[in-house]
Formats: C-alpha cells, structure tokens, sequence
C-alpha cells in the first residue's frame, strides 16, 4: 500500500490505525508493506513515531476514534517493520519513478489518496504516466498482478465536477480499479441492513409502498465544524453529507433484491434506485444555521462565530430533504432525510412507519387512535434495530400500550475495537467492490441535488435559525407536517414510560 499524503490527520487518526487492527487480527499478508509519501520531510523512524504516538494518544480515551486500553506491541511491530518512506512533490513526475523503483517487481498495489480532493486527478494522471497502474493479464483475462486505487470523498463538489473527476480518473483506470471509500459504509450495522431485509421472509413481503406509510434517515452531530471552518464554508451540510452517506443508506433500504451476493448484482440494484430519484426541487429542501446555544451541557457558539467561518456566512450547517423513488415498490412514499451539526444528540437511524391499522374496530374504547408502528435501524452509537408494535394493557378494560421488542448488537456479540476502516481496507485488499460507489452512482446523486444547490447559491438565507443543541430548524417540522399528520422523531428521545 502506497499512502499519499502520509502526514495528514485521515492516516494518522484511521487508515493506519485500521491497519494496526488488521495485524492485530492477522488480517495482514505476510509480505505487506506499507509506503508512505508526503512533501513533508522525513524518515521512515520518523514517520513511524508520529504514528505510534497518535495510537498512544488512543489508549484509554474514550472519545477516541480508537477505543483501545493497551497497545499490542507484536501487531505494532509487524505493520512497523514494513513501513518506508518517501518525500515528494506530489505534482512532480521524478516521485512516481522512484515510487516505482521501490515497489517490488509485480507487486499487487494498493495506492491510497489520503490527500485534498483537487490532487485526485492530478496524481492518478501521473501514477498513469509513469505506467505504475498497468495491470498484467494472462490469456484468459486474470491479473497475475493488480493495481488499485483508493478515492476518499469528496466525489467532487456539484455535478459537472463529478463528472468531470470520473471521466477524467477513467482515463487512466478501469472502473474495477477504482475504490471510491467512505468510512460510513464501514459500520458492520450499515453492512448489516441488506442481511436483515433479505435473510428475513418476516419483512421483506411487508417492504412497500402497500404497508409503509414513510421513511426518516437522520444522521445527527453534537460537534459543531471544529477546526474545518474552511473546508466546510466551501462545503455545506449537504454536499458533505447526503450524495454520500445518506444516499447510501437510502438506497440499501430502498434497493430492489439482488439475484446474488457479489458486488456487481448489489451496485446494480443500488444504482436503480438512484436513477429512480426525481430532481429535487427548492420546495423539497431546507436548510438551517446553528446559533449559540448549550450541547450536552456545555456552551457552544454560533457557527458565524467559528474560526474561519466568514460572519454572514450562508453556508448550511443542517438540511432536511423530501424525497421520492418512482418505481414500482415506493411511489408514492416519501423518504424524509435531515442531517445536522451541534445537534441535541449523535444518533444515525433509518425510521421506517407503517401504515395505521383501521380504527373503526375500537370506537367503543377508550382507544381514540392507533399509534402507528415503527421498525427503527440504529446505525450509531447503541447499535441495534426495534419494532414497535400496540398490545393490549392488563384488565377489564380494552386499551392499548406501545412496547418495542429491542435487539442490540452489544448483547449479542463482542465488540471489537475499530475505526470503521478495517473492513473497507479488507475488502479493497481482496477486491470486492460491494461497499464502494460506481461513476454512474456517484452522478446520479449529484443530479437529484443539484436544483437545490444552485438555488440556494442565488439567495440569501435568514441565518441562523436553530440553536444548537436543537432538533434543528422549524421549517424542517414544517417540510414533513406539509401532507398530514407526519412528525420528525424526536432526536434525543425521553426514556421510555412503562406502560
């Protein structure tokens, strides 16, 4: 593995950390080896303290994104003993020869963009030029040695420069060569939301526009945009987060079955549902701004206020969308998604409500209404899924109480320490593509957005409008209230009365 950009916080917080994991595991081959590369200077001691003293800075910090109490000094030295280093310019074609004088001769290699989005096309121009993805193919087509490269998010920034990015990587890569990462896709609950629908014949028959009512995603931060004002000015809530992660978890709720198991069959049905999205229009979208408010406990300032963040700033620091899927299995439902920062609580669920049962049955009752029932996908941080369902309260008299059968992952089975990163980098080692977005995935999320970036970029907006340490904005109530009797759930719900 090749890294580029070597001395940057995403190799020091999460690739190498996930690395260490897999040794940890001997996960590992035993003949990997690990190069980095970055313009700073340095020495392959050097490079490997700075690494060994951000896992340091992990042990026994549970706001760590490595929960570890010990370092194993055996996984450490196994990944450390392979480590090397070189420094370069990045746009200089005299880095690449030397990239390829030290790689070994038919090597299979994974090289890793850990670096700002604007280099991406640059470098894999010059790793083309300099003939280091060429891939050796036998008569039959197989690859007695393979070349990849690994594209962290952003996938560009609108939907030319999307397109623009993808045609200009497919120069020089085929797709197949092409891990287009993001770490969300690395969560084994993410994972888990295509075995629970298609192992279970309870759910799957019920997963359609006939029994569910709508769907809400809501993927919520408590930290507000920390030390990356300037990167998120450019930014926003939504180019950051729902062509990519947001999307992605929509489409493995709303993908059709997939005749198999491997990645070209699951890509393929994701992509229907991609191409199945009717353009957003401004109507369908809001965003808001956090103000000065209280998080957990503690005071936070406005988003105006944050280092490197302009003081009439219109930049979004939470959007909530209306969206639909016009296909056979979903028209007419709508998917309600909302994302923000300096929110009430970290949570990421998939909320899906079913239709109300008839009420007529118990009008005699002290029963007025039907509550409605709620199956609820927890992807982070109390991993797990639940089902809320009415039964009857003990005693004469007919009346009803919501209970909830509850499943979570921490019962059933060991936590294992990790950053997210450890699958992703296992599955890019093996080559299954499944957890990665293809070209055609990556611009059919930009078209559904686009209407609603550039309308956005021609006005200015009333900000801010959310406190932080809010649900977010009141327009959002507003956006899903608009055709019924429809509420967001609650962010940071309260405990749960016994009935």
């Amino acid at each position: 593995m090749v890294i580029f950009g070597a001395g940057g916080d995403l190799t020091k917080r999460l690739v190498v950390p996930a690395l260490y994991n897999l040794s940890r595991t001997h996960a590992l081959p035993d003949d990997f080896a690990l190069i980095g590369v970055d313009l700073a200077a340095g020495t392959a001691e050097t490079w490997q303290g700075h690494l060994h003293d951000m896992l340091q800075s992990f042990v026994g910090d549970p706001a760590a994104a490595l929960h570890i109490d010990h370092i194993d000094d055996d996984a450490w030295q196994r990944l450390a003993a392979k480590m090397s280093y070189l420094q370069g310019d990045l746009t200089q074609p005299d880095l690449y020869e030397r990239i390829g004088e030290a790689l070994a001769p038919r090597a299979n290699v994974i090289f890793y963009l850990a670096i700002a989005d604007r280099f991406f096309g640059t470098v894999i121009d010059h790793l083309g030029g300099a003939k280091l993805t060429d891939q050796n193919e036998d008569d039959y087509g197989q690859h007695a040695f393979w070349r990849r490269v690994v594209v962290e998010k952003p996938f560009g920034h609108s939907l030319d420069s999307a397109r623009e990015l993808n045609a200009r990587i497919l120069r020089t890569l085929h797709e197949d060569q092409i891990f287009r990462i993001d770490h969300f896709l690395g969560k084994d609950t993410v994972q888990s939301i295509m075995s629970f629908r298609f192992a279970n014949g309870l759910f799957e028959p019920i997963w359609n526009r006939d029994r569910i009512d709508h769907v809400q995603i809501t993927v919520a931060e408590t930290v507000g945009v920390e030390r990356r004002g300037k990167f998120y000015e450019a930014t926003g809530a939504l180019r950051d987060m729902v062509p990519n992660h947001v999307f992605t978890l929509l489409s493995m709720v709303a993908m059709e079955p997939p005749a198999g198991f491997d990645a070209a069959a699951i890509r393929s049905k994701k992509a229907e549902v991609f191409a199945a999205m009717p353009t957003l229009t401004p109507a369908q979208a809001v965003r808001g701004q956090y103000a000065a408010g209280t998080v957990l406990g503690k005071p936070a300032v406005a988003y105006r206020e944050e280092p490197d963040v302009a003081g009439g700033s219109n930049t979004e620091t939470y959007v909530a969308l209306r969206l639909e899927i016009d296909n056979w299995r979903w028209a007419g439902v709508p998917f309600f998604i909302r994302t923000g920062k300096h929110m009430s609580r970290r949570t990421t669920e998939i909320a899906i409500r079913f239709k109300q049962a008839p009420n007529r049955a118990f009008e005699d009752t002290p029963v007025h209404t039907l509550p409605p029932n709620w199956l609820v996908l927890s992807i982070a941080p109390d991993e797990g899924i639940s089902l809320q369902f009415e039964v009857k309260r003990p005693g004469p008299v007919v009346d009803l109480a919501a209970v909830k059968m509850e499943f979570r992952y921490a019962d059933w089975f060991p936590k294992e320490p990790n950053v997210g990163y450890e699958t992703l980098i296992h599955d890019i080692m093996i080559g299954d593509q499944t957890l990665f977005m293809r070209a055609d995935m990556i611009e059919q999320g930009w078209r559904v957005v686009q209407p609603v970036l550039d309308a956005w970029a021609a006005e200015t907006a009333d900000f801010p409008n959310y406190d932080a340490g809010s649900d977010g904005p009141k327009e959002a109530d507003a956006l899903i209230a608009a055709e019924g009797n429809r509420t967001w759930r609650p962010v940071d719900p309260p405990p749960a009365a016994k009935p």
